[in-house]
């Protein structure tokens, strides 16, 4: 059995596990965090994203024994307490949400742009996009949803001066 400690929704955790498990496999196997998604187990889909260092990963292609000291933010621990983070309450604004299978994953990465540059350009916005796979939205609502958060993101930071 190996063991390694790492921060994860801003609780330190030592965790034992076999050697070959993903990332994704512990946060929902382990641990209950639900929320990122098997989707295609490539990496490709997107709906398994979490914020790893402040980076945008997948996690169904990350090894879990890399992670030692690493900090993970999973969409779980987004909200404060039952007050939802400024990107949820835009795709829930913007009814980006429809089956909800992939936004998890979408906000999550929405989240590592914006965090390190809150005036992203629509271009960035996008390409951030690009890399999930939705087939109920059309991704026209996602887009406006992630305009409406930063919108708030960039009005938090002008008041907070």
């Amino acid at each position: 059995m190996n063991r390694i400690t790492l921060t994860i929704n801003g609780i330190k955790r030592t965790i034992e596990f076999e050697g070959h498990e993903m990332l994704l496999d512990i946060l929902r196997d382990k641990l209950g965090l639900t929320g990122a998604k098997h989707g295609c187990d490539t990496g490709t889909c997107g709906a398994c994203t979490v914020v790893v260092n402040g980076e945008a990963r997948t996690s169904c292609n990350l090894p879990f024994r890399m992670l030692d000291g690493a900090e993970i933010l999973t969409i779980e621990g987004l909200s404060k307490g039952k007050q939802l983070h400024i990107l949820q309450r835009a795709f829930i604004e913007a009814d980006a949400i429809q089956c909800g299978f992939c936004t998890p994953g979408i906000i999550m990465h929405l989240y590592a742009l914006f965090n390190k540059n809150p005036n992203a350009s629509d271009e960035e916005i996008k390409e951030a996009l690009s890399h999930h796979l939705c087939r109920c939205t059309g991704y026209t609502p996602i887009f406006e949803a992630a305009k409406i958060a930063q919108e708030y993101i960039i009005k938090k930071e002008r008041s907070s001066k």
